[in-house]
């Protein structure tokens, strides 16, 4: 009995370092590989496991062989398949977004969904050691998926999904397949070792049919410059919005605006936030509102990030490399609702100034400064701005609208406004707002109520 017990138990540890678990209906879960941080600093080798989620077990995680895929239950080839592919794991620890993903791409259509675990290999205290990794984890991958298209899988319908390191091994799985993968979206593309890279040495246009990108962290650990078909840049690609701006706020100040790109794509997932790209050159310009047009996309609007950005593929691919720019919030939904305000000034001496805007309904108030730069105004003057609230106020009863220009000590000059009209960019069933005629003071708020315009252009 005592030998019994102790094979009992060894099974049972065996069980605990093997990282499953039993499901409730009775079947053994395959679930992402946990280590900790000391793995990280004695270095893991390489080794990647394939974890196949589909709508019918979503919380169940199944292991896949690398050979023969079509025997493999479960894994049905006819149906679109995304391979969700982590980063750089300094400690060891799974990624918290892995879960919440694999329902977000199985909710978007019936996927199998392959989550691509190579934490033995990216959890390395030496950042370069996971980089190194990269490539052979890619070759792994890519004879997965060549086994695939054997099979009968299109290349056409697969898409990787990389986060960060894991952008870069995407795109060398794509470069293998000599392009023919039908997507790749890369998630704050790693920075570190990849910024001097050529093309065949990070992830490009070429590694897929459609690559889209989005950065949050240029100017740390993510990559700078243009790398997808469309290259989205949440708050020009930088600094994110109630991310730690010291050293002093610990680790959240190193990962929080890398990470941000995770969260931003799974809020568009999930289509609690509508993230609309403006097609532009600079963050600076789009601020500026000088590119708030998107005809080049007709019949669509502007570009979405998210799943369905695939929707203006088409004319991605006939426009070529795309910048588009958006600003967020700083917590979910992330979205800013944002108005186009074109004025007419008809003030007789020039002035500089920094413009507040306040939208009211009810008892409640949103407002904007539009601060990035002093706004010339002067006599019969057209300006146009970018004017981003953090609520979505409806309907909007009053405006409030204050120019600063900083004159302390003389007399406050009079700005006249001919014309201001207010257009909602980002829902085009809502009316244009206008007021005519208004007379302000420097320094001091207006307020008004808006009128109905004609026409939005």
């Amino acid at each position: 009995m005592l030998l019994l017990r102790d094979l009992l138990l060894l099974l049972g540890l065996l069980w605990l370092c093997s990282g499953e678990e039993q499901s409730g209906a009775g079947d053994w879960c395959d679930n992402f590989t946990d280590l900790d941080l000391s793995h990280c600093l004695l270095g893991t080798s390489l080794y990647v496991r394939l974890l196949l989620y589909t709508r019918s077990n979503l919380d169940c995680g199944r292991e896949l062989r690398h050979h023969r895929p079509s025997s493999q239950p479960l894994l049905d080839l006819r149906r679109p398949t995304a391979f969700v592919i982590h980063g750089y794991r300094p400690t060891g620890a799974p990624p918290i977004w892995i879960d919440h993903i694999v329902h977000l791409l199985a909710a978007q259509e019936d996927l199998n969904v392959i989550v691509v675990d190579w934490n033995k290999g990216a959890a390395n205290l030496n950042y370069f050691t996971a980089v190194s990794y990269t490539r052979e984890a890619a070759h792994n991958l890519t004879g997965f998926i060549r086994a695939m298209e054997e099979d009968g899988a299109s290349l056409s319908s697969v898409h990787l999904i990389g986060v960060s390191l894991g952008a870069h091994l995407a795109g060398f799985v794509g470069a293998n397949l000599k392009g023919r993968i039908g997507r790749i979206t890369g998630l704050d593309p790693a920075g570190p070792m990849f910024t001097s890279a050529t093309p065949e040495e990070r992830l490009d246009p070429s590694d897929a049919v459609f690559v889209d990108v989005l950065h949050t962290d240029m100017d740390s650990f993510g990559l700078r410059g243009t790398h997808g078909h469309i290259d989205f840049y949440a708050n020009g690609g930088t600094d994110q919005p109630g991310c730690p701006k010291t050293i002093f706020s610990g680790k959240s100040y190193f990962v929080c605006d890398h990470q941000r790109s995770v969260f931003l794509y799974l809020c568009a997932l999930n289509r609690t936030c509508t993230l609309t790209g403006y097609p532009c050159s600079s963050y600076g310009d789009f601020l500026d509102g000088r590119c708030l047009q998107c005809e080049a996309f007709r019949p669509l609007s502007c570009p979405v990030l998210g799943y369905d950005v695939r929707r203006w593929r088409d004319a991605l691919l006939r426009l070529g490399q795309t910048k588009v720019f958006f600003s967020t919030t700083s917590t979910l939904p992330y979205r800013k609702l944002s108005y186009r305000v074109d004025m007419v000034t008809w003030n007789q001496y020039l002035r500089w100034g920094v413009v507040h805007i306040r939208l009211h309904s009810g008892r409640n108030v949103t407002e904007t400064r539009i601060d990035h730069k002093l706004l010339r105004l002067e006599q019969y003057t057209s300006t146009r701005l970018l004017a981003q609230f953090e609520d979505d106020l409806q309907p909007v009863h009053k405006i409030s609208l204050r120019i600063n220009t900083g004159n302390v000590i003389g007399p406050r000059y009079k700005i006249r406004l001919l014309r201001i009209r207010f257009t909602p960019l980002d829902r085009p069933d809502r009316p244009l707002m206008c007021r005519f005629d208004i007379i302000l003071e420097e320094n001091m708020e207006v307020a008004f109520r808006p009128l109905p315009c004609g026409s939005r252009h």
